[in-house]
């Protein structure tokens, strides 16, 4: 599509607990945004996603207490659960509804930087 392009992000907290969830989330976010040049006004939705180990909070409960995202949709799922996965592990897809200006760029914070080691900004 021309008309709008999505950027992937992921990190991870040490332990599952709600103040380092909303630190982690908060930051990812931050970082997606800083990265991308995007203004707020511009993300269509967001869909949040964090692995089944994580049950203190829901993420798009994090990202929405930051005060951000006030009137962008933002939809939360569960991860499947899968042998040998990651832990800890919150992902965010970002959708801007616009035409993308230059490569988006996918941000892997944390452990989650091993996730996908070819998407590392040197």
């Amino acid at each position: 599509m021309k008309n709008c392009f999505a950027i992937r992000g992921a990190t991870t907290v040490e332990i599952d607990n709600p103040a380092e969830m909303d630190e982690a989330v908060s930051e990812l976010f931050d970082q997606i945004v800083t990265r991308n040049r995007l203004d707020l006004d511009d993300i269509a939705y967001i869909l949040l996603s964090q692995t089944p180990d994580l049950k203190t909070k829901n993420a798009a409960t994090c990202l929405r207490k930051t005060g951000k995202c006030d009137s962008i949709p933002l939809f939360c799922l569960q991860e499947a659960e899968i042998h040998g996965m990651m832990d800890h592990v919150i992902r965010l897809l970002v959708v801007v509804g616009r035409p993308a200006e230059s490569p988006a760029k996918m941000v892997f914070l944390r452990r989650a930087a091993a996730l996908r080691p070819d998407l590392r900004e040197e």
